[in-house]
């Protein structure tokens, strides 16, 4: 039998709290000026997954469709809010964007997950439909920023092509295709990458919480495949959603590139 998982207290956090201090020792000796960064980071950290801590306690409790779904959208706002935030360029409408794409590629998938795969009655449970969902949001984020970071810098950077080939007679699509397919291609990247490996040189963290949990390692393994595949197909839609609706922002439907609607992000 294997020993239980024992409750870690205020001392064990705070043990594992001097670790950061490594981090502190290497930004000092290499005069990276990021000690206050650091201490920020870890504050936050504290202080975001105490507060989750105590609203999933809640919600775990309560158990009502509503308050799930509730608190589902709401991470699905931070994530949607925080993609729009990334990257030296912006537009108007961008916060809008990286909402409806998030959301629609990680709800979806999420919904096939829970429904189709996993098979959860009710829908609902909370200790798996807001994991589910949370893994699925993150790697979603990460990718559609990641692509509209790419497109905004590659119609940036080729602006006179760009120019150029609407001006000779092409479509917005044909003028938008090559940076398109750079920015999508972005997007996906990481989480391709991440699949390459997983297994070999990391174990994730679903996987590993559920050995930690004292769930079988191949009961383990073929959980962290489904959501490794849903990560996958959500990062992809989430990605391909935020290029094209930023797609539709910088150029008119007359087939104009719209580049004075990209602007410097303040970095103040």
């Amino acid at each position: 039998m294997s020993p239980a998982l024992q409750d870690l207290s205020l001392a064990d956090l705070a043990i594992a709290a001097l670790l950061v201090l490594i981090n502190g020792a290497v930004s000092m000796l290499l005069r990276l000026d990021l000690e206050r960064r650091l201490l920020w980071a870890a504050l936050r950290t504290v202080l975001q997954l105490l507060a989750v801590g105590y609203v999933l306690g809640w919600v775990f409790a309560y158990d009502r469709w509503y308050a799930v779904l509730a608190l589902m959208a709401a991470m699905t706002l931070i994530a949607g809010i925080s993609g729009s935030q990334r990257g030296p360029w912006r537009y108007a409408g961008q916060t809008l964007d990286s909402i409806v794409s998030i959301w629609m590629g990680s709800w979806l998938v999420a919904a096939v997950g829970l429904l189709a795969v996993i098979r959860i009655h009710p829908w609902y449970t909370p200790q798996y439909a807001i994991p589910i969902l949370g893994m699925i949001l993150g790697n979603t984020l990460t990718g559609a920023a990641l692509g509209v970071e790419r497109m905004t810098h590659e119609l940036t950077a080729r602006r006179d092509r760009v120019e150029s080939a609407l001006a000779l007679g092409a479509t917005r699509w044909e003028a938008a295709r090559e940076p398109a397919r750079q920015a999508v291609r972005a997007g996906m990247l990481p989480t391709l990458n991440q699949m390459t490996v997983v297994g070999i040189m990391s174990l994730p963290g679903m996987m590993t919480g559920q050995v930690l949990a004292g769930q079988s390692p191949l009961q383990a393994v073929r959980y962290q495949i489904v959501i490794m595949f849903l990560i996958a197909a959500g990062s992809s839609l989430g990605t391909l959603g935020a290029v094209l609706l930023t797609y539709r922002r910088l150029f008119s439907a007359d087939h104009c590139y719209l580049a004075a609607r990209l602007l410097p992000r303040s970095t103040r």
